[in-house]
């Protein structure tokens, strides 16, 4: 007896039918919906708001908070180049943090109910709807849980002098990032750097998912073997 293939409904909220698709969900999210409004979550109106996000209420929240953890480290003693100096190591952390995220963690391979549904809600939902405005920066409130952790771990680390400065820097490197992020998928750059930028990554979701995993930079695909070869993106175009 053959099992009735799940077909989702995209007129019903999403997350929790995505998980029935079992190991089809991969091959799923990787045909993109492309419209600027994207699709129901969830029945609930309180755990629908809560997926949803400007992007500028990212910079708004977190860039005074980025600002505040700098001037703790210079009330405890760092002059302004030392603060520099270890703000631009915590962008360069971050970086590695953003590389390392989105290709171990938000492209593991899922296949069961429950793996496939929180898949979703981390990043499968952005491969289905690349476009959707509201789900493309990362909610502050996982946010602000997320800052508990990692202050505890700086603290643990790092001198109470310089774990402000990092944390500040390591921020400041996420909202950047995801600005960036939201960008590359709506705006129209005319420079040269952000050209390549946006054509770098949507040739991630479009072409060779499996490659290209930096949004800000492509340092640590370089360094780690997922430059997507130009050969290689021309032989998906056919």
């Amino acid at each position: 007896m053959v099992a009735e293939r799940f077909t989702v409904d995209l007129d019903k909220p999403l997350v929790f039918q995505v998980g029935h698709l079992g190991e089809e969900y991969q091959e799923w999210i990787h045909q993109p919906i492309v419209c600027v409004e994207g699709p129901r979550f969830f029945q609930s109106d309180f755990w629908e708001f809560l997926t949803r996000t400007v992007w500028w209420a990212i910079p708004t929240i977190w860039l005074p908070v980025v600002c505040y953890m700098f001037s703790l480290s210079a009330r405890k003693g760092l002059t302004f180049p030392q603060i520099g100096l270890i703000v631009a190591f915590g962008v360069l952390t971050w970086t590695l943090l953003e590389y390392t995220l989105h290709r171990f963690l938000f492209h593991i391979k899922t296949k069961t109910y429950w793996a496939n549904t929180a898949h979703y809600l981390l990043h499968g939902c952005h491969h289905k709807h690349p476009q959707d405005g509201l789900r493309l920066v990362f909610p502050p409130t996982a946010t602000a849980i997320l800052l508990v952790p990692l202050w505890k771990l700086l603290h643990l680390l790092a001198t109470p002098a310089t774990a402000p400065a990092l944390l500040g820097g390591i921020l400041f490197g996420y909202v950047m990032y995801d600005v960036t992020h939201y960008y590359l998928h709506h705006g129209q750059p005319k420079e040269p750097t952000f050209k390549h930028l946006k054509k770098y990554h949507l040739n991630h979701h479009f072409r060779i998912q499996n490659k290209g995993y930096g949004i800000t930079s492509s340092l640590w695909d370089k360094v780690f073997g997922t430059l997507p070869g130009i050969k290689a993106a021309e032989k998906k175009k056919i």
